[in-house]
């Protein structure tokens, strides 16, 4: 029997529609928070405690990609939460030129999906060479990042089969606000919630208009400040991964400079705004976006919005845990324009589920 949501070709083999992955993934998100919440956190504390124990004066945090994008919510994290100077590292200067920095009192926090990337392995070995505490945050605990870490933090977001990631990377947000809380000292409870919010957020149905009315427009402005600027960005890269088109990602901040001579009614903008202090600063961007006359999508606090905005609400919740649920309707923003222009986006084309780079 042909299993459901499969068709069959003329040559008599089953094909599943476009996108089907992608969705199926999207939706499986409250599980996946739910099952690393229940089953991860033990582990966690235990990496915690190392971190706690050992004499770390700086992070480094490497990736590529949507991963890129959870270590630099990471970083925001580690300088507030830690007070510890963070930053993102170049892979290439140690794998391309071969440089081999010390780093005493660095830890060194690879992310990534796969683990598979030989420039993360390889970038991480040098690192640990070089005197760092090495730390993989996986969805592949058998992989040869995992391996060449000394310790690995596995997100337990389960098997994700679609190019475009959609609950590795909310499983990576947790993962990582779960071990700097813990690091912190704090008992994660304050996560304990978001299952169920992001059950609530994907059902709602506000992002489908949106997605409507922007199915045709060739660029999309994305921009946040704080901790939903990595929302931002991975917005952006899921557009332009599934829909193919131009999406470009600004802080609030750099909005503001150069790039805001583009804005004009054909270009929209997506913003993304917590309740906190980021939200608040986001407000004379908003403001300006208003002068304008900008096509604004606000997702997040409705009570940020300009009275000419769509608007997408979020539950409320902490500024540090808002990004795990900013980016759900927006994947399915990404997803639904993707099908209006009839791409696939479990193949977008060019793109592969595991991307090497050295």
């Amino acid at each position: 029997m042909t299993p459901p949501n499969t068709t069959l070709t003329a040559a008599g083999a089953a094909t599943q529609p476009p996108g089907v992955l992608m969705a199926a993934e999207i939706l499986e998100q409250p599980q996946a928070l739910a099952r690393q919440l229940d089953h991860g956190r033990p582990e966690i504390r235990r990496l915690a405690a190392v971190l706690r124990d050992a004499d770390i004066r700086y992070v480094l945090l490497a990736a590529r990609g949507t991963s890129d994008h959870a270590a630099l919510y990471a970083k925001y994290l580690i300088e507030t939460v830690l007070g510890l100077p963070a930053g993102l590292a170049s892979p290439s200067s140690l794998t391309v030129y071969g440089a081999e920095p010390k780093m005493d009192g660095v830890l060194w926090l690879a992310v990534s999906q796969s683990g598979g990337s030989p420039d993360l392995v390889d970038s991480t070995a040098a690192a640990a060479r070089g005197g760092a505490l090495t730390v993989a945050v996986t969805n592949a605990p058998s992989s040869p990042l995992a391996g060449a870490a000394r310790h690995h933090l596995d997100i337990l977001a389960g098997p994700e089969r679609a190019v475009a990631a959609t609950k590795s990377y909310t499983s990576q947000l947790l993962a990582l606000w779960l071990l700097i809380d813990a690091w912190a000292g704090g008992d994660g409870t304050e996560a304990l919630a978001l299952p169920g919010h992001a059950a609530d957020v994907l059902a709602r149905p506000e992002i489908l208009e949106v997605a409507d009315r922007y199915r045709y427009v060739s660029h999309i402005i994305t921009t946040g400040r704080g901790f939903s600027y990595p929302t931002a960005r991975e917005a952006a890269l899921k557009l332009m991964e599934t829909s193919y088109l131009a999406a470009h990602a600004f802080s609030g901040a750099d909005l503001l400079h150069g790039p805001f001579a583009m804005i004009d009614e054909d270009r929209p903008v997506i913003a993304i705004a917590s309740q906190g202090a980021g939200g608040r600063a986001l407000q004379p961007v908003l403001d300006r976006l208003a002068e304008r006359g900008a096509d604004v999508c606000l997702v997040g606090d409705a009570g940020a919005a300009r009275p000419q905005n769509h608007v997408v609400p979020l539950p409320a919740v902490s500024e540090q845990l808002a990004p795990v649920l900013e980016i759900l309707p927006l994947q399915r923003l990404a997803h639904a324009m993707a099908a209006a222009r009839h791409r696939d986006p479990d193949a977008p084309r060019g793109l592969r589920k595991i991307t090497e780079t050295w």
